[in-house]
């Protein structure tokens, strides 16, 4: 019994701290997107969206194969969550790791019974159902994106004498918006493989969760934190800018 109860309290302080991190962060993005890697990619994605669109026919190749190696990134994860969540599954139904007549092991220090061993099976094969989701999500955003971002810019010049033709184009900032949605999924995928690691641990016991929980939060914490971020130009101050240069032609 004293065993479990490091299971009822490590566990979910190792879930609270990964939580709370991730929702500071999320705050961060939201408030002050400059100062984490998220929000400086997703203000310099608008700023290359809107270079690619400025001449599609020069810069089509370049704009679709980026985002095509972006595709097979997602791809990839995708792959690897729906493999691993079909490997845990015949596990946990084969009985090969959940009390299929096999004794627990000593090495273990925590909850060693059948339940307790099948909840931690059930919560890594739901974190990899959630990254696949995540990432065909990104796939779908990417798949639009390449698309979108060939449309002529209706700032340009060439498409400015005919702009009623145009006048249902996608313009770079609804471009950015959808490449920026690509990226949020993969990224939301890849935080849930963060979070399978220590749930993969917690087979061992609480304590190398939690451990596990606490070296995560604090590598997390320097790659998602930017120190050096420089100066940012608004969106505004850009989008001001191209409207004086449409007047201009």
């Amino acid at each position: 019994m004293e065993e479990q109860i490091l299971d009822y309290v490590l566990v979910p302080l190792g879930l609270i701290l990964m939580v709370s991190y991730h929702m500071w962060l999320l705050r961060q993005i939201i408030s002050r997107p400059a100062t984490t890697v998220v929000g400086m990619n997703a203000i310099n994605r608008r700023f290359w969206v809107r270079a690619m669109m400025e001449d599609p026919s020069k810069n089509g190749i370049l704009s679709v194969q980026t985002l095509r190696n972006n595709i097979m990134a997602s791809t990839l994860l995708a792959s690897t969550a729906i493999m691993l969540s079909s490997l845990i599954a015949i596990l946990m139904t084969a009985g090969g790791g959940c009390g299929g007549g096999h004794r627990p092991s000593q090495v273990v220090y925590g909850d060693r019974s059948e339940l307790g061993l099948s909840i931690k099976f059930f919560s890594i094969l739901v974190c990899f159902l959630v990254a696949f989701l995540f990432t065909v999500q990104s796939i779908r955003y990417y798949s639009h994106a390449s698309i979108l971002i060939n449309v002529p810019n209706i700032l340009n010049k060439r498409v400015g004498r005919n702009l009623d033709n145009y006048r249902n184009c996608a313009t770079a900032e609804y471009v950015g918006c959808i490449l920026n949605r690509g990226s949020y999924f993969w990224s939301l995928g890849l935080r849930a493989y963060y979070f399978s690691f220590p749930l993969f641990l917690w087979i061992f016991g609480p304590i190398p969760m939690f451990l596990c929980c606490l070296v995560l939060v604090f590598l997390l914490y320097f790659l998602d934190v930017t120190f050096d971020f420089g100066c940012v130009i608004s969106d505004t101050a850009l989008e001001n800018e191209c409207m004086n240069t449409a007047e201009e032609s």
